[in-house]
């Protein structure tokens, strides 16, 4: 047996302080009769009333309160079966990666306000199954169809521009991609989310969406962007910004192309809306998406506990009649007067107000945040975090509503204020999710505080260094969200200087022995039977590589094209490098896990040239 709603029962704890009332008013009923009545005629006229009645009168009510504390809290026990159907919607949502999606007339750019309107629209339609596809001048499917939320959100941070190696936006690509994401044959519930600033290189993207349409996709399009458009900046090689240049040295500028994708929306049975303001998703759910069809999944068999609540409601309520009807005074009694009977009615009343708490078992939980609020201002923080906590569990999220990770924030709060930063940490990680950007943008510089505390405790250098670089990466996600946060800004820098003081106590890497050893390396076959030789010309101890000119042909196989520089190019005391070598290298300088990149193949590349923006 367990409970629905256990904070509840806190409310037995007014159990004593009902029978502490009940002793208090019967002295003082019975001192103020003495103040009026002689005591020889105060015994005459209380003889019929009985103790023993009275006390078992207030026991009845005493527990008929429990009883209903019980029935508020919900007690739920036994199984129960119940066969139940899935019904969802399969939305694919497509993000443009091009270089144009990094123009900053929507902050904090294009790209970062899409992704958003990504994360609310899947906070949105929780019961649908999403699919990601990132495209510029090719797409591909990076999340297949799911309904989980936290793997959507995890591939909607790793999409970035330059996901896509191959450069240019073509919308035509990105329709044609998106129906290869349909599996279950399903020929009426196909929608596409197509996010976009609409600049498109290819004339072909009407007649894709015309295609799409007649293979029952529904096509909806947002755009990201001013009609007025902004100049685009991309970094140099000494660490500045440029403005980007097309073929002619003309500077580039990328507008929003509205016409374009009311007719792509307009062909496919769906409409166009500007990501403008905080209503433009909700707009799109309840007005375009919720309203269509959804599609019936496989049955299953649901267990649940079964509701209890009307034993202990039916026992309280005949425990309050029992004690209503129940007289005082015995039945031989002499004198019939009628006493007092005020001590009892305050009780009544007590019972009641919490019978009434059925009606509104909302009220209770209402206070809370108010109490947990009180303890943080008090300083008792962990007290402050578990009723947060427990809020977390019992509130149900609403769609588009940031409620629950709003009281994630607070917890975190509290942790972090009662030197549990793990728990800190946990917390903002969760309140990241929330649709407000206010709140985001909280959650990210509380989480880079939290990194920089755990660094700070870490007893093992490369520990510390893990954790303050995961801090500087939050203070970057803050920053992104508000580029006027002096704290965050501050707090990144204090955080940078220690890493560096940090990282120059480390002792350097022992230096990497050249040469390969044991089975040769794929491109270096053996020559002589041995693994390695000496180079004549240098006279060092790497593989040998023969000079290639006029008629001479090379020994060593070719991998299709590479550029190669050849020996006789590079100084004397150049060490050679073995491929097994060089991708080693690329391995340890990566810092986090990047998304699969989808590489169109070399024939696709040649039929059309497309604009790197």
């Amino acid at each position: 047996m367990n409970f629905s709603s256990p904070q509840l029962l806190w409310l037995l704890a007014l159990l004593p302080l009902l029978v502490v009332l009940f002793f208090w008013n019967e002295r003082r009923q019975r001192g103020l009769m003495e103040l009026f009545i002689q005591s020889r005629l105060l015994n005459q006229l209380t003889a019929g009333v009985s103790t023993a009645r009275r006390r078992f009168r207030l026991a009845l009510l005493l527990v008929a309160v429990a009883c209903l504390t019980f029935t508020m809290a919900r007690p739920r026990w036994g199984i129960i079966t119940e066969e139940g159907r899935s019904e969802s919607l399969d939305i694919v949502v497509a993000i443009d990666t091009s270089r144009s999606m990094l123009a900053e007339d929507t902050r904090p750019n294009r790209l970062e306000r899409a992704k958003l309107a990504a994360m609310e629209l899947t906070q949105l339609a929780r019961g649908d199954r999403f699919a990601l596809m990132p495209f510029a001048g090719s797409a591909f499917i990076q999340c297949p169809l799911t309904s989980d939320t936290e793997v959507l959100r995890q591939n909607i941070n790793a999409i970035e521009a330059g996901i896509i190696p191959t450069g240019g936006s073509s919308l035509a690509e990105a329709i044609r991609t998106a129906l290869s994401a349909f599996v279950d044959g399903d020929q009426s519930h196909k929608v596409l989310v197509l996010i976009t600033d609409g600049e498109e290189h290819e004339p072909a993207a009407l007649s894709a969406a015309e295609a799409a349409a007649k293979e029952g996709l529904r096509i909806f399009t947002l755009g990201v962007g001013s009609a007025e458009g902004e100049l685009l900046r991309v970094p140099t090689g000494n660490g500045s910004t440029d403005y980007l240049r097309d073929e002619e040295g003309r500077i580039v500028k990328s507008r929003l192309n509205e016409a374009l994708l009311r007719q792509i929306a307009g062909a496919a049975q769906g409409f166009y809306l500007p990501i403008a303001g905080t209503k433009s998703i909700e707009t799109l759910y309840h007005n375009g998406l919720a309203p269509l069809p959804k599609a019936k999944g496989e049955s299953a068999q649901l267990r649940r506990l079964k509701e209890q609540y009307r034993w202990p409601l039916a026992l309280g309520l005949l425990l309050l009649l029992v004690e209503i009807f129940f007289p005082e005074r015995r039945r031989d009694a002499s004198n019939d007067t009628v006493t007092n009977r005020t001590d009892t009615v305050a009780l009544k009343v007590v019972a009641l107000l919490l019978a009434l708490l059925l009606v509104s078992p909302g009220s209770s939980a209402n206070a809370s945040p108010t109490d947990a609020r009180r303890d943080y201002e008090a300083g008792r923080f962990d007290q402050a975090q578990k009723e947060y906590e427990r809020l977390t569990e019992t509130r149900p999220a609403k769609p588009g509503k940031a409620d629950k990770q709003r009281l994630q924030n607070n917890a975190g709060v509290a942790a972090f204020q009662g030197g549990d930063f793990s728990a800190a940490a946990r917390h903002f990680n969760e309140a990241l999710k929330a649709p407000d950007l206010a709140l985001q943008q909280g959650a990210f510089y509380n989480l880079g505080n939290s990194f920089y505390r755990l660094g700070e405790h870490a007893s093992e250098a490369q520990q510390k260094i893990q954790m303050w670089e995961q801090s500087l990466r939050q203070f970057d996600g803050a920053l992104k969200l508000d580029k006027t946060d002096k704290d965050a800004a501050f707090n990144r820098a204090f955080v940078h200087k220690r890493l560096e003081e940090l990282k120059k106590k480390q002792p350097p890497p022992p230096p990497k022995k050249n040469g390969n050893k044991g089975a040769p390396e794929k491109n270096q076959p053996p020559k002589g039977g041995q693994g390695e030789q000496e180079n004549p010309q240098s006279g060092s101890g790497k593989s040998d590589t023969k000079k290639k000119n006029g008629n001479e042909k090379s020994d060593e196989p070719q991998n299709g094209g590479d550029d190669r520089t050849d020996a006789a190019d590079k100084p004397d005391d150049a060490p050679q490098m073995s491929p097994r070598q060089a991708q080693q290298l690329l391995d340890a300088q990566r810092d986090e896990e990047k998304a699969l990149i989808h590489r169109p193949s070399p024939k696709s590349r040649e039929k059309r040239v497309l604009k790197d923006w």
